[in-house]
């Protein structure tokens, strides 16, 4: 078993360097599915330059990264640019590893609570409790798909800060399952320095923490570590920028969102048709989306919060304003975690064929409306809004699964009205 972990993690590098190393890694770094004005390494790159020239990095429309990336950006890129390439590779596999770890902690707790609610559960309910086989096997699977999913391949190959994200991402997580409230906390303060969406995963941790210790000191470590760290991290970027310039370039951008290039979410086709005086309206209804379903989601989904913060990050790498498809590839990793829920869902052929087919039409799209000019935007924006339907099917089937899993389990699997068999229709 180890031994073909190990094999795992050596061929997914192996993948990844060669990539690089290739003529595809050029052309992969240009893809707008993957490069976007917030993750860019070429805008990275010509930020850190500006930088070093003493022209002011945020006055120019280019540079959207956080100060403290600009500043770490540029002692890589002065002193490590020989080896940058190894160190997207190591972070990524990282980032496998750390998620592997999230795995294995939830599948630990996921043993201990169905033994300790076994009598609650139906006498029919056997074949749906969770054994230890098939709970570690979703965690090979975890790494694996995080390792060989074609969009966390490209995203490292491509070389976009999204990687680095991601690592913050699987480390919250990792803080989060294993109950270390302050660390928690810290890391999400990072994670919101750096992009903003990911504030939301807060409620899922705070839930996850309440549970595990049952005291108040549980919610307030992680919101005053979280607001302490912010405040530091902002002070610090101020210091290093010489003004808070940097806000309006760094968050300013991801809220308002003047930049329309073509990428994957949708924001860029419907405020490049917008009328002028509806986009403050319909921008903060788009904002809004990416937060709306905490609330809700967090009330149905308190008993299981890894289920809820990936659920809430599926949706807002759906309602982000600049999505990437390495921010899709983060989510999707984890998803093996609920294999016990894949007898239950009932859309995942429509939705593996949405995937396949929207990834390889999306290019060509593409290509045809820009390089060749036998077709318009409407067709590449038709493609990514299939895309993101079939995240929106993915997200919302596994959700209605795991309802229909739980009530079983409760309930039994024999549904009877008046004595005779019923059944439950969705209404």
């Amino acid at each position: 078993m180890a031994w073909g972990v190990w094999c795992i993690y050596v061929l997914g590098a192996g993948v990844r360097l060669w990539l690089m190393n290739s003529s595809g890694g050029d052309f992969i770094a240009k893809r707008v599915e993957f490069s976007t004005p917030l993750n860019s390494w070429k805008r990275v790159e010509e930020g850190v330059f500006l930088y070093s020239q003493g022209i002011p990095v945020y006055s120019g429309g280019v540079f959207h990264e956080t100060p403290l990336c600009l500043l770490i950006s540029s002692f890589l890129i002065r002193s490590w640019r020989a080896y940058l390439s190894l160190l997207f590779v190591a972070c990524d596999l990282l980032t496998a590893a750390l998620l592997a770890a999230v795995a294995a902690s939830y599948s630990r707790k996921q043993l201990v609570e169905q033994k300790k609610n076994v009598d609650k559960y139906s006498v029919d309910a056997l074949p749906l409790l969770l054994t230890s086989e098939s709970l570690w096997s979703g965690v090979a699977y975890v790494s694996a798909v995080y390792l060989f999913c074609p969009y966390t391949v490209a995203s490292c190959v491509a070389q976009t800060t999204t990687v680095f994200d991601n690592l913050v991402l699987a480390t919250v997580l990792v803080s989060m399952v294993k109950g270390y409230s302050i660390l928690f906390g810290g890391l999400v303060a990072v994670a919101t320095y750096q992009s903003f969406y990911p504030v939301c995963l807060l409620v899922p941790g705070i839930i996850s923490l309440v549970q595990e210790k049952n005291s108040i000191s549980a919610l307030v470590k992680p919101l005053l570590s979280f607001a302490v760290s912010l405040g530091l991290l902002m002070i610090m970027s101020a210091e290093i920028a010489g003004s808070w310039e940097f806000l309006e370039a760094t968050y300013g951008f991801i809220l308002a969102a003047p930049d329309l290039t073509p990428n994957i979410g949708l924001f860029w086709y419907f405020f490049t048709e917008m009328f002028e005086h509806f986009r403050l309206f319909f921008l903060a209804t788009f904002q809004i989306n990416a937060f709306v379903y905490v609330l809700p989601l967090s009330i149905r989904l308190r008993r299981d919060p890894i289920l809820l913060a990936t659920a809430l990050l599926a949706f807002t790498a759906v309602f982000r304003s600049y999505p990437s498809l390495g921010n899709v590839g983060f989510y999707l990793a984890l998803v093996p975690m609920w294999k016990h829920l894949h007898p239950f869902m009932r859309q995942t052929f429509i939705v593996g064929c949405m995937f396949v087919s929207t990834s390889v039409l999306g290019p060509i799209m593409y290509n045809l409306w820009i390089f060749s000019g036998s077709a318009n935007a409407n067709f590449y924006f038709a493609v990514t809004l299939a895309f993101n339907t079939a995240q929106i099917f993915l997200v919302t089937d596994l959700l209605f699964a795991y309802v229909k899993w739980e009530y079983q389990l409760t309930h039994g699997s024999k549904i009877e009205v008046d004595g005779s068999p019923g059944r439950l229709t969705l209404q």
